[in-house]
């Protein structure tokens, strides 16, 4: 993945990179030189949200334990 940078000086972050870092616009940024490589971070270190936690919640309630057992043992209302 590569990006061409401005006669500014600027860089496109790509989306998979944003994404991962939960940026929006307005984030702050940090670039640190580590180990012969840069290291793009949050500025406020907080550290990326898995794909997971980005799901909790979107499924919905769901049923009640109650109303879970009705239904796996076949009972009837």
């Amino acid at each position: 993945m590569s990006t061409k940078v401005t006669t500014k000086g600027q860089v496109t972050i790509p989306k998979e990179i944003r994404d991962l870092l939960n940026l929006k616009p307005g984030s702050e940024v940090k670039f640190r030189y580590r180990n012969k490589e840069i290291v793009l971070e949050r500025a406020d270190g907080a550290p990326p949200v898995s794909r997971f936690e980005k799901a909790i919640g979107h499924a919905g309630p769901g049923p009640t334990t109650d109303e879970l057992m009705r239904f796996l043992r076949g009972d009837d209302d």
